[in-house]
């Protein structure tokens, strides 16, 4: 344990001082007096590493800039480091480094605990010292702490949930007044909500990190981004928006993670959803974030908030910041515990509804040749609509419990056929009620 002349300071060593980083220091600064009082330790920022020592910063008094991370992580008056420069490396390379010196790490680095993350858990506890990272996942929300501990015991079934705001910004302007998707973007872009290049949002990517964060704590099981199914909602529609809504369904690009009881393996993935409107995550709007647990003995728990912004996710930095340091006094250490090579279900396992729309040619026998369709690849409709007249005549199907193979062979004869002049997004049922 690194040496200390006064029991109750902990010497903060921050990687990092972008948006999330100079808030973290700026509350650690607002915030001192409250948290001696309630938590028994003063926190002090003692260094600050950014790439160009030259800009102007403000720090709080006797914190010092470096350029050099390493030497930041090696400095003897840096007792915990909090990583929030971002990227794989050489984050991950700086919390080994921290580890292997017995210096618990904070972080919020998603990106590298989706990637990396049974590695630096392992190490975390080999080194028998703290790695938090409630940050990494829907910022200012406590979720991550809530599955490590107070749900350790429960058998949890499913969660699934809003974890990016962009996409549910995007998904409530194409619901509430019916933009088009570009409008929609530009306006999240416009707003700050999205950034000039919004792939990694749109396409699902950034959500994919998070349930994979997610999936890992929630079940215990090894899951990296690489093993999610991802779509993004670039692909959909205000009309299938619409058309959902006649259903009784509202859209979401929604991670979930879930056990299949029958196989005892995880089903995690991100799409475009359908969400019943009674169930609380319709309700979500704008940029918010939530996400549901369901467990055995605790029934259905919601976690809600801002899911991103420098100020939230600061404040769960500083949170696991002031649980570390108790922990580094105590000379303890919170155990992650070991993880399990859990097979996962591949998506063409998976079993749902699903919505499709078709727009299709305005002829005899349209309807007979696609339900056709349906029925040789063992696809029941459950409700049918036709939405529009004419030439801009469009069917929707809603269909029974199917087998998500069996419904992608389905597509990909509906797309043969020449009554079919396009196959449009295909949203599945994730939540009923």
């Amino acid at each position: 344990m690194p040496s200390n002349p006064s029991a109750q300071l902990v010497r903060l060593g921050v990687l990092g001082h972008g948006v999330v980083g100079s808030a973290f220091v700026d509350l650690v600064t607002q915030q001192s007096d409250q948290i001696l009082a309630r938590s028994g330790v003063r926190l002090e920022v003692t260094k600050v590493c950014i790439r160009d020592t030259k800009k102007k910063h403000s720090l709080p008094k006797g914190a010092t800039l470096v350029s050099d991370p390493h030497a930041l992580v090696q400095s003897a008056d840096v007792d915990l480091v909090v990583e929030l420069m971002g990227g794989i490396e050489p984050a991950s390379q700086l919390i080994f480094e921290s580890l292997g010196k017995h210096k618990p790490v904070v972080t919020a680095n998603k990106a590298l605990l989706a990637s990396r993350g049974p590695e630096l858990f392992a190490a975390a506890d080999a080194a028998s010292t703290d790695l938090l990272f409630e940050a990494a996942v829907c910022g200012g929300i406590p979720l991550i702490r809530p599955l490590r501990e107070s749900l350790r015991g429960e058998p949890i079934s499913r969660v699934m949930g809003i974890v990016n705001g962009t996409t549910n910004f995007i998904l409530t302007k194409m619901s509430e007044v019916g933009a088009d998707y570009a409008d929609a973007l530009a306006e999240a872009q416009k707003l700050g909500f999205a950034e000039a290049d919004p792939t990694a949002d749109v396409e699902g990517h950034d959500a994919a990190a998070k349930i994979a964060i997610i999936a890992s704590i929630a079940f215990g099981t090894t899951v990296r981004a690489e093993d999610v199914f991802v779509e993004g909602i670039s692909k959909i529609s205000a009309a299938d928006i619409a058309i959902a809504r006649k259903f009784g369904y509202s859209v979401k690009l929604l991670g979930v993670a879930e056990l299949d009881a029958s196989t005892s393996m995880v089903s995690v993935r991100v799409h475009p959803s359908l969400v019943a409107l009674n169930n609380p995550l319709a309700a979500v709007r704008e940029s918010f974030n939530a996400v549901l647990v369901d467990g055995k003995a605790s029934g259905s728990l919601m976690f809600y908030g801002r899911g991103a912004g420098g100020e939230p996710t600061a404040s769960a930095v500083l949170g696991d910041v002031i649980d570390a340091a108790i922990n580094l006094r105590k000379g303890t250490h919170a155990l992650l515990g070991a993880f399990t090579a859990t097979k996962l279900m591949s998506m063409d396992s998976v079993n749902c509804e699903y919505m499709i729309g078709l727009e299709v040619a305005d002829k005899p026998g349209v309807l007979h040749a696609v339900t056709g369709v349906f029925a040789r690849n063992g696809v029941s409709i459950r409700a049918a609509e036709q939405d529009g007249i004419g030439a801009d005549a469009r069917l929707v199907f809603l269909t029974h419990d199917a087998n998500e193979k069996a419904v992608q062979s389905c597509l990909s004869e509906l797309k043969s056929l020449d009554a079919v002049k396009h196959v449009g997004a295909l949203l599945r049922v994730v939540a009923n009620s």
